[in-house]
């Protein structure tokens, strides 16, 4: 069975984005520096890429709105709206648990949980994510949208892996126990 993995970055106080939405401070201690190896690695063991439609969006108007990054792999954007379908980015408005579970037992390589925050919440909330892979940006932003909600119950970790390179520390953790 395939697994899924939440590869995100946030900041060191937890947040996935600022107050207003923007990721402009996605970088290291040195942002003319490429920090794009820890990437470069993951991706090399996914061919699905699932997110929310806010960071589809995000995608498509700022980060990268001539191309589309992840051409190579089998997008997915969970949405309540009507979308036809872009060569292979496909809109799903189903429950994201079933369709999840659906790729899961699809062949194939790994699976990306590439946000936001809503996906994120309900992967926790429904036992989807197998592995986190966190990239903790050296900035505080005081507030914004938290990479984790509040939880009813702790949630037991154990590390498999840890990386720094200018400034960024590369979290890699597995679930100890299923909440």
């Amino acid at each position: 069975m395939r697994r899924t993995i939440l590869f995100i970055a946030m900041s060191l106080d937890g947040y996935i984005a600022d107050k207003d939405g923007n990721v402009d401070w996605l970088a290291g201690e040195s942002p003319e520096l490429d920090d794009m190896q820890s990437y470069q690695e993951f991706i090399q063991g996914i061919d699905t890429v699932v997110m929310g439609w806010n960071t589809y969006h995000q995608i498509i108007t700022q980060l990268s709105p001539d191309i589309w990054i992840y051409d190579s792999l089998m997008s997915y954007v969970m949405t309540h709206q009507k979308k036809e379908d872009i060569h292979n980015i496909h809109f799903i408005q189903s429950d994201l648990y079933d369709f999840i579970q659906y790729l899961k037992h699809q062949d194939g390589k790994d699976i990306w949980i590439c946000g936001g925050a809503n996906i994120v919440k309900q992967c926790l909330h429904h036992q989807l994510i197998d592995c986190l892979y966190i990239s903790v940006i050296p900035t505080l932003l005081g507030s914004g949208i938290r990479l984790f909600p509040e939880n009813d119950s702790e949630i037991k970790l154990k590390l498999i892996k840890t990386k720094s390179y200018n400034g960024i520390t590369d979290l890699v953790y597995e679930f100890r126990e299923k909440v």
